[in-house]
C-alpha cells in the first residue's frame, strides 16, 4: 500500500470504530386490548397523518422550537406510523371495551359506526426538551357527519435518555388515545347502534 495512502486509510477506519452503535425503538403502552369478541362500539381509525418530519427511520431530538436534530444512534425499528396506530388501537380498545376496531385503509367489509380522522402535527423530545404531541382530529358518524373535532397539546417529563423520550412519547399516544375513546363514547347511543343504552 502507499505511504501516501496509509495515513487516509487508518484515519477513516478510526472513524468507522468511533461511530456510536445503533439502537432500535419502539413505541409502546400499558393498555391491555380486552379479550375478542368484546361487543364495544366498531370504530374505524384513519386516516392517520404524520408530519413530514417523522416520516424518517432517525429518532429527532429537538433542542428549541426551531431547531431539531437526527439522533446519531437513536432509530425507529419499524413505521412509526405504524407503531403509533397500533398504540392507538390498543388504547381504544380497552378504554372502549370493544374488538371491533379497525385501521384505515384496512375497511373492507368492516361496518363503521365512527371514524377518527387524524393528523399528528408534532410528537418529539430532546435531551432538554420534555416530550410534546400536537394533534387535529376529527370524529365522524356512520354516515361521514363531523361530530366532533379539536386540536390537542400535549406533554410529557422524561429522564433525558432515548428510553426516557420514547416512553414519554408512548405515553403521549396513549393520552391521545384515551381522548378519542372520551370523543366515541359521548357519541349518542343511538348512533353507536346501543339500543339499550339509547332507552335509558
Amino acid at each position: 500500500m502507499s505511504q501516501r495512502l496509509l495515513p487516509f486509510v487508518l484515519l477513516l477506519l478510526g472513524a468507522c470504530s468511533s461511530a456510536p452503535p445503533q439502537q432500535f425503538y419502539q413505541l409502546q403502552g400499558s393498555a391491555t386490548p380486552p379479550t375478542q369478541g368484546v361487543d364495544g362500539p366498531a370504530v374505524l381509525l384513519g386516516p392517520l397523518q404524520l408530519a413530514d418530519y417523522l416520516q424518517r427511520e432517525s429518532l429527532m431530538q429537538r433542542h428549541s422550537l426551531q431547531r431539531l436534530d437526527i439522533s446519531a444512534s437513536g432509530r425507529w425499528a419499524g413505521s412509526l406510523q405504524n407503531d403509533i396506530g397500533q398504540l392507538l388501537l390498543a388504547t381504544l380498545a380497552n378504554d372502549l371495551q370493544s374488538s371491533r376496531l379497525a385501521l384505515y385503509p384496512d375497511r373492507i367489509g368492516f361496518p363503521a359506526q365512527a371514524q377518527i380522522i387524524l393528523h399528528i402535527s408534532r410528537l418529539d423530545s430532546g435531551p432538554q426538551q420534555p416530550a410534546v404531541l400536537e394533534a387535529r382530529w376529527r370524529l365522524l358518524d356512520a354516515r361521514g357527519e363531523q361530530r366532533a373535532s379539536d386540536l390537542l397539546h400535549l406533554q410529557q417529563a422524561h429522564d433525558g435518555s432515548l428510553d426516557g423520550q420514547v416512553a414519554a412519547q408512548g405515553q403521549l399516544v396513549e393520552q391521545l388515545g384515551q381522548q378519542l375513546a372520551k370523543a366515541v363514547r359521548a357519541l349518542p347511543a343511538a348512533l353507536l347502534g346501543n339500543p339499550a343504552a339509547a332507552a335509558r
